[in-house]
């Protein structure tokens, strides 16, 4: 009895803590907290310095979840990150992910060593902190319903999702040398070079065979489809890897390139990659709360204090100003980009290997790492959206709509369900849809106005605010988005 007892006590407290963090992200709106902060901080709560004395100090076992789970969340992102982003956007976001983050770590790194660490361990912490971490822009940008301009958003996300290999290159590098005392030398861009390289090429390869075996596998339930995609980011992270590829990069491209195509359920396919990214993320934030001893963390408060600011106004900012500059950046997107770049849980996890290869003051690192992390999350997640209204940065966004109407297929379909949103000054505001001038393969199938379901009769009034669903043939979407504007993204 006591294995079964012990299974459904672990079961129990998991639900317990994953209510509360879920529940806890309710008030991250309406607070300007990032909700990642507030995971952070129920774990640290339930953990064993905390009210629930969880004690929790499994270095390995939280690099290989957390390992899974980003790769869930880079998924998710990747899936959701159309390739006409790529135009504009994707030279200077790769510029911040490479030279970026080499930048960032080497300065970060001068930043420690000034302050008091011994330059192996100051190395370490510049490389565990050098990359933005895509959890936590997403959570800001997306879940936080900030609304950038294109551009802006874009290198963002595209810098979070691609900059984690260039971390991970480093720590890797550095811990080993730390404990075999050697020096660094050519090999480490030799390394660098090849896993960027087979990550690139491993994911576009996987993403491409895999968009093709979604499309004639021809599945019998709509629900194996997202067993299906689930394998895929596997395989995308894995294979890369065995292959001394970076599998990070290589499951954020392969997943652009199946969400690139016109695959079966692919609206449902996000929808619920979405929700397994929000679990990942919750799990993760949750369970690193639980590793950290908040009473050894705060013997580190002043010193990560003053890292974390001159990491977030200093180091930062120097090294995205000098990379965006060649791309023409105005200084009020280069000063929002450099603020933007969070810090969350790559940094931590990222933290973990020293610690499990034993380099001397590992430990304190990890501590260091973790405080740096609530400063960046508090302080930028928490003034992103307030920075950008002040900047100009943020465009208006039509609202959501109170309910989500999906098409479902387990067959590719010649047509699309488009999803327009109806503004005071659109052509069709005020129009009766018998008279709007649709092509003959197009035609308005239904209109949520409000909490409201109105059938798409001849006579019903198109007004504003209305979000309208439209059916059109595949030569018709273009001349049908030409009459509504912009649609909706599903």
């Amino acid at each position: 009895m006591h294995e079964p007892f012990a299974t459904a006590l672990l079961l129990a407290a998991a639900g317990v803590l994953l209510t509360a963090g879920v529940l806890a992200s309710r008030t991250s709106g309406r607070l300007g907290v990032p909700a990642a902060l507030l995971f952070l901080a129920v774990g640290m709560l339930a953990g064993s310095d905390g009210l629930g004395g969880i004690r929790f100090d499994d270095y390995a076992l939280t690099f290989r979840l957390g390992t899974v789970a980003l790769v869930l969340i880079l998924f998710d992102g990747g899936l959701n990150t159309p390739l006409s982003s790529l135009r504009g956007a994707l030279a200077p976001a790769a510029v911040l992910a490479t030279a970026g983050v080499l930048g960032t770590a080497a300065l970060s790194a001068a930043v420690a060593a000034g302050l008091g660490l011994p330059w192996p361990q100051a190395l370490i912490f510049g490389a565990v902190v050098s990359s933005t971490d895509a959890a936590a822009v997403f959570s800001v940008l997306r879940g936080g319903g900030v609304s950038l301009r294109q551009r802006v958003g874009r290198v963002l996300e595209l810098e979070s999702g691609l900059n984690d290999p260039m971390a991970v290159i480093l720590t890797l590098s550095l811990t080993a040398a730390a404990i075999s005392g050697e020096r660094l030398g050519w090999r480490l861009g030799l390394e660098v070079v090849l896993q960027l390289a087979v990550g690139a090429l491993g994911g576009a390869a996987i993403g491409w065979a895999g968009r093709q075996l979604m499309m004639r596998a021809r599945l019998t339930a709509a629900g194996l489809y997202p067993v299906l995609s689930l394998a895929l980011a596997l395989l995308a992270f894995g294979v890369p890897s065995l292959l001394w590829g970076s599998g990070f990069l290589a499951v954020y491209v392969a997943a652009m390139v199946i969400g690139g195509g016109t695959i079966p359920y692919l609206p449902g396919l996000r929808r619920v990659h979405d929700a397994i990214a929000w679990f990942s993320q919750v799990g993760m934030f949750l369970l690193l709360g639980l590793l950290a001893f908040p009473s050894r963390v705060m013997h580190q408060a002043w010193t990560g204090l003053l890292v974390g600011l001159l990491l977030a106004v200093v180091a930062r900012p120097a090294v995205v100003a000098a990379c965006l500059l060649p791309f023409g950046f105005t200084f009020r997107e280069i000063l929002f980009i450099a603020w933007v770049g969070l810090r969350g849980a790559v940094p931590i996890i990222l933290a973990c290997f020293p610690v499990l290869e034993k380099v001397p003051g590992a430990t304190g690192v990890f501590d260091l790492v973790f405080f740096v992390v609530l400063v960046s999350t508090a302080l930028q997640g928490g003034t992103a959206r307030w920075l950008a209204r002040r900047l100009g940065l943020e465009e208006p966004n039509p609202p959501a709509p109170r309910a989500v109407l999906e098409l479902v297929s387990t067959q590719p379909l010649s047509g699309e369900m488009l999803v327009f949103h109806v503004e005071p000054a659109s052509a069709v505001a005020g129009a009766r849809i018998s008279d709007l001038p649709l092509p003959q393969d197009a035609a308005v199938m239904l209109v949520l106005r409000g909490k409201q379901l109105v059938p798409a009769r001849g006579r019903t009034v198109l007004t504003s605010g209305d979000h309208v669903y439209v059916s059109a043939g595949p030569t018709d979407a273009a001349l049908v988005r030409l009459l509504f504007g912009q649609a909706e993204e599903t």
